[in-house]
């Protein structure tokens, strides 16, 4: 019995770790007056920093369909370079999937979220139809 105890410690402290890298994150998508007005959408994020990997469901809607979509680096309202690349969604508003990035960025985005931003890119828009900042 002592020994299933011990073990069972042992395995909680070294699972808990590995528990601990995983950050959930999410943006609000929304147009602007200099793009997509109507345009609106939503990506939830589950970070790995262990893994360097961000997976993530994103959903748009009332937009052209999409050719492009990233995670930028940028605060509210400045527009940033992409440092994500994260497929587009498809002809019915929906992407899902996981993404590797460089460790440096992935520590800077679970640290500072609000400095990122989800920015899905259109025909009409190349600019961007709509984005949204990263928040906890």
């Amino acid at each position: 019995m002592n020994r299933l105890v011990l073990a069972l410690a042992a395995f909680s402290l070294c699972a808990a770790p590995a528990l601990a890298q995983e950050t959930k994150l999410a943006a609000h998508l929304m147009g602007s007056a200099t793009s997509d007005a109507d345009g609106m959408g939503h990506a939830n994020f589950k970070v790995d920093a262990a893994k360097n990997q961000i997976c993530y469901d994103l959903s748009v809607e009332k937009i052209a369909p999409a050719t492009m979509a990233h995670i930028h680096k940028g605060a509210a309202g400045a527009s940033g370079p992409p440092v994500v690349t994260l497929d587009k969604p498809g002809a019915d508003g929906k992407s899902k999937g996981c993404a590797t990035a460089a460790p440096d960025v992935v520590k800077d985005i679970v640290a500072n979220p609000a400095n990122y931003y989800v920015n899905v890119h259109n025909a009409d828009f190349g600019g961007g139809a709509i984005r949204g900042q990263l928040s906890k």
